[in-house]
């Protein structure tokens, strides 16, 4: 068996793992159940693609994002090892050989999204396959407490349950304290009260990023203070904005102030989104300006700007979001763009978020009158769900509406598929020698037929989905036009013809009950605004917060101590030359020694409540730690 380094440097060129990659492949490798903290760039793919290579068996790798599983596959295909995914749209056939290849070992990763885990066909096929580990990436989707969770990440306990002799390794780039032990909580088989997660092997590397600028600017025309900013700065730039229309509002007027721009969301054909990113990606756009749509999974190193023109919810996005520049190691910069107004933006999340509880049992009664369906039915039902039809009919607000069907999906009443990507079906309503007869086609119609013909098979039994980008480039034709041309055949009865469409979905889990009965707890409702609520203050604190280094107020809020300031952030670039004399350094020094003579701990945040200046508190708190008088846990301060 090859040792980790000549697996690392045959197949990826390199002499030598860097930060806490070696720990998390060695913890792996020798069975143990592991959870590895990087920040974004930091090379998490490495730590679980150099052990499998080692193993005996296939690893599966679980990730939300198909981007992202198409992306690593095609560039483990390209180094020559054996990798497939399984996402939504493939045939049943190709499902079907993918997951035999990896029973008969011909497959080394496998990546498959949270959903597929609860499929009864993977599950059987899993019991038959020779697993060497399991990866979970972005791992705090599995944490109730993470900004980012998802439902469907809670199949992988039971995936477990299968296997219980197969060990896990998890990775994130984003985890408060809280959330990491939530993760190891919800991984870890045979937990006890007394140690809920005592197998795991915790690996943290420093978030810190040392070339990346965090500024904060706070201004009245944002738009404005963006293109000054874009005008002055070399090199690729995300601006992220939350909703679709202000994606394209704002990339227009940048392209009128002359600056080269698109914009991206989740809301554009699959094939306009694969051209906006590729083009981004090769610079030959500059500027994307995207929601939070854009951006996991993409591999593009040089990324010189982040602006954030609305202020995202939490400190975990922002990190994460911001953590796409410079991913090269060179100077990149972060920006936030502040004001007032962002405030009241902030604080009407919360109860978008968390509407009253009558108001969600109302959604639940208006969703069964929506689709008519009695007390005590529904259970197993499946409807298609126009979220525009219904507020109009009900008179809510799309926002508070998703939010409620969310909560009542927590629940455990519905589920709530928002976007489902269903890909184009065809099937051929005639027999292939009739093809053949064909005498009335244009020339795009017969080239798309043979197009469809030499890439798929099976569609003359049935229907079967289809890469539109395909057939459009086999066929040689702009794939705007190849609608027109399905379509065309279509109405010639030569094809049946089932566009593409993201429409969400209802899937009701129990039966019918009365509104009054629906039952909200606590954990559900009161402790999860709670969270948000905390997550939006911490967000706000960051923004408006003048007297802190903007680096060490993230590290911190991810449990990381760090006693020295970063010196290029707005605040540190304003507070040099404003050195802190000695008078004022020792009165901060007894003021944070008498807050903790309780011997109680303290969060590092109760420190800007002392009334002397940030500058003084931030000197006083470097001299105590240095000299041990003082110890920083997890965010908190004791006496030493």
């Amino acid at each position: 068996m090859s040792s980790y380094k000549e697996i690392l440097k045959r197949y990826w060129g390199y002499d030598d793992f860097r930060g806490i990659q070696r720990e998390i492949i060695e913890s792996i490798g020798l069975g143990h159940d592991t959870l590895g903290l990087m920040p974004t760039g930091g090379g998490k793919s490495i730590t679980f693609q150099v052990p499998a290579l080692a193993m005996e068996g296939v690893c599966i790798v679980i990730t939300p994002l198909i981007a992202l599983m198409k992306d690593q596959v095609h560039h483990l295909r390209r180094r020559g090892i054996f990798a497939a995914a399984i996402y939504s749209g493939m045939q049943h056939d190709e499902i079907l050989r993918t997951l035999d290849n990896c029973i008969l070992g011909r497959t080394k990763f496998l990546y498959v999204s949270p959903e597929r885990l609860s499929s009864e066909l993977f599950v059987t096929k899993l019991r038959h396959m020779r697993i060497s580990f399991l990866t979970v990436d972005e791992a705090h989707c599995i944490s109730q407490w993470g900004y980012d969770f998802r439902p469907s990440y809670l199949e992988i306990a039971n995936i477990r349950t299968l296997l219980p002799d197969i060990p896990v390794l998890a990775l994130t780039a984003t985890a408060t304290p809280q959330v990491v032990d939530d993760i190891c909580e919800k991984l870890t088989l045979h937990a006890t009260q007394n140690a809920p997660h005592s197998t795991f092997n915790v690996f943290r590397m420093s978030f810190e990023r040392a070339n990346l600028t965090y500024l904060v600017r706070h201004v009245a025309d944002k738009e404005q203070e963006l293109i000054h900013i874009l005008s002055h700065t070399n090199g690729a730039a995300i601006v992220y904005v939350r909703s679709r229309r202000r994606s394209k509002e704002l990339a227009t007027a940048l392209v009128k102030a002359g600056l080269e721009a698109t914009f991206y969301h989740a809301g554009l054909e699959s094939d306009d989104k694969d051209q906006r990113q590729q083009a981004w990606t090769a610079d030959r756009t500059r500027i994307i300006v995207a929601t939070n749509a854009f951006g996991m999974g993409i591999d593009k190193p040089d990324v010189r700007l982040v602006v954030h023109y609305d202020c995202p919810d939490s400190i975990e996005a922002y990190f994460q979001e911001a953590g796409r520049a410079g991913r090269d190691g060179q100077q990149a910069y972060a920006v936030l763009l502040y004001n007032n107004s962002d405030n009241s933006k902030l604080q009407q999340r919360i109860d978008d978020n968390f509407p009253p509880r009558e108001y969600i049992r109302q959604v639940y009664e208006h969703l069964a009158y929506y689709y008519q369906i009695a007390l005590g039915d529904g259970f197993g039902i499946t409807r298609e769900f126009n979220i525009d039809q219904f507020c109009t009919r009900f008179h809510h607000f799309p926002t508070r509406v998703h939010s409620a069907l969310h909560i009542l999906q927590r629940a455990g009443y519905i589920e709530y598929d928002e976007a489902p990507d269903l890909q184009t079906r065809v099937q051929f309503l005639l027999e292939r020698q009739e093809l053949y007869r064909l005498k009335d086609t244009t020339p795009d119609e017969e080239r798309v037929i043979v197009a469809l013909l030499r890439n798929y098979g099976g569609l003359f039994a049935d229907l079967g989905y289809i890469d539109e980008s395909l057939i459009a480039h086999d066929s040689g034709i702009q794939a705007a036009a190849l609608h027109q041309v399905l379509t065309a055949l279509a109405q010639q009865h030569i094809i049946r013809y089932i566009p593409r469409r993201q429409i969400p979905t209802i899937h009701y889990l129990q039966r019918r009950d009365d509104p009054e009965h629906i039952h909200l707890s606590r954990e559900i409702y009161e402790d999860r605004m709670e969270q948000y609520r905390l997550r939006i203050n911490a967000i706000q604190h960051y923004a408006q917060s003048n007297g802190r280094c903007r680096s060490r107020m993230l590290l911190e809020y991810f449990g990381e101590q760090n006693t020295h300031n970063c010196g290029h952030c707005d605040v540190c670039r304003e507070q040099q030359g404003n050195a802190v004399d000695a008078d004022q350094l020792t009165a901060a020094q007894q003021a944070i020694l008498q807050l903790l003579a309780d011997h109680k701990p303290h969060h590092t945040t109760l420190l800007h409540q002392l009334p002397l200046p940030s500058e003084a508190i931030d000197a006083a708190l470097v001299t105590l730690l240095q000299d041990e008088q003082i110890k920083q846990e997890d965010g908190f301060l004791l006496l030493a």
